[in-house]
């Protein structure tokens, strides 16, 4: 006789299976990811039909399978349906979804996780539907937001603070509309651009801290019975963007608990929903390039910004 367990998940992929079986990529809060048959799931009159829909939180019974384990019984704790009235909600919880199944693990408690994902997903959900582009922005805020903590969650998150190649605490300078601060994915973070043009010199001293910041480096080669030293050209720290003081504002602000767009606002007016997308332009890219993969769902969260502003500067 098959042994049974007791699981409480949130279903973040589903796909066809059989005739009329689903499989389901579920996050649980015991046993973290799992993937599991839903028997039945796509007939008309299923009981695990609508317990089988994306961003469905159930308590689970659940068989052990030889394969896959198979759900027995399902009871419906919470729905975020109304992420599927809105394409910006439903682009978002998406690419959370997916951001969820790359770090998530097997047969491990993920009950931090579980409990990020749901926060996310209750605040996306309770975000206004009107196509204005303030409510637009605030969708695109919320998961820029969601990004970052699932980023710090895992580990991975940027130094938003702190200079890479000094670790000096920076400050966006809003009385200069000209000010800029880089951001390199290669150095984990920002970086003081002055610092950085410095680096770039050949004759500047290499800090201890950096592997990458000259443009060469010694190395020790034999020649008959004498050593002699030879500088190898090394790649040099590469800039990915350079971020507005706004902008700045907005990353240093994204590891509270709450989006503090309103303090944000007050330190500058000027954000705008051009800014948020460039934050979330550059999680994306810094997070792809930890997953060593591009993020799918994301296309459609571009799809969804197109709306408003056509042909984003990236």
């Amino acid at each position: 006789m098959s042994k049974t367990y007791i699981a409480t998940g949130i279903n973040l992929k589903g796909k066809p299976f059989g005739e009329s079986d689903r499989i389901l990529t579920i996050l649980t809060r015991e046993f973290g990811l799992i993937r599991v048959i839903a028997p039945g799931a796509r007939k008309a009159k299923s009981q695990l039909g609508g317990r089988s829909e994306l961003f469905v939180v159930n308590q689970l019974l659940i068989a052990k399978g030889r394969s896959l384990d198979k759900i027995t019984q399902a009871e419906t704790l919470t729905t975020y349906s109304g992420l599927g009235k809105n394409l910006g909600k439903l682009a978002a919880s998406q690419y959370l979804a997916e951001l969820v199944i790359s770090q998530a693990l097997s047969e491990h408690p993920q009950e931090d996780l579980f409990i990020l994902l749901n926060e996310h997903l209750n605040r996306l959900q309770s975000l206004s539907n009107s196509p204005l582009i303030a409510n637009s922005t605030q969708i695109i805020a919320n998961l820029t937001q969601g990004i970052f903590h699932l980023l710090a969650l895992a580990g991975t998150a940027p130094q938003v603070q702190f200079c890479c190649i000094t670790q000096r605490l920076l400050h966006p300078n809003f009385t200069d509309e000209h000010w800029r601060v880089g951001f390199s994915i290669d150095a984990g973070g920002i970086i003081s651009l002055s610092d950085w043009t410095k680096l770039q010199t050949p004759s500047h001293p290499q800090p201890r801290n950096s592997h990458q910041a000259l443009s060469k480096s010694p190395t020790v080669t034999e020649s008959g019975n004498l050593y002699t030293i030879e500088t190898v050209p090394q790649p040099k720290l590469k800039i990915n963007t350079k971020l507005t003081a706004p902008q700045l504002a907005i990353l240093q602000h994204l590891g509270q608990p709450q989006l503090l767009e309103p303090m944000v606002s007050s330190l500058s007016p000027a954000i705008s929903a051009l800014d948020w997308m460039t934050v979330e332009r550059i999680l994306r890219q810094y997070a792809e390039y930890h997953l060593g993969y591009a993020i799918r769902s994301a296309l459609l969260i571009d799809t969804f910004t197109h709306q408003f502003i056509v042909d984003p500067p990236f």
